[in-house]
């Protein structure tokens, strides 16, 4: 195996970092990321605080919905056991 010295490891870091910076291939990044961006800005997208909010007061209002349906069902049967006599 090769046995760099730390400094110079992070001197020849530094340099490809440097030349990478100075690079087209940086400009592309930067090109890519712009689009990507622009176009995510475009999407009809939301934050995920914004989705986990949002999925708590779905739950909620489901949770009120099956309570109320329970309840309906409830006043339903005792409306309808009001309303059958018994046969003469």
């Amino acid at each position: 195996m090769f046995n760099f010295p730390g400094k110079a490891l992070d001197e020849l870091a530094a340099r490809i970092g440097e030349a990478v910076a100075a690079s087209p291939a940086k400009d592309i990044e930067k090109n890519v990321k712009a689009m990507l961006h622009s176009s995510l800005a475009r999407l009809d997208v939301v934050s995920r605080e914004e989705f986990d909010t949002q999925t708590a007061v779905l739950a909620k209002t489901r949770e009120k919905l099956e309570a109320l349906e329970a309840r309906v069902a409830q006043m339903e049967a005792q409306r309808d056991a009001g309303e059958v006599s018994p046969a003469p």
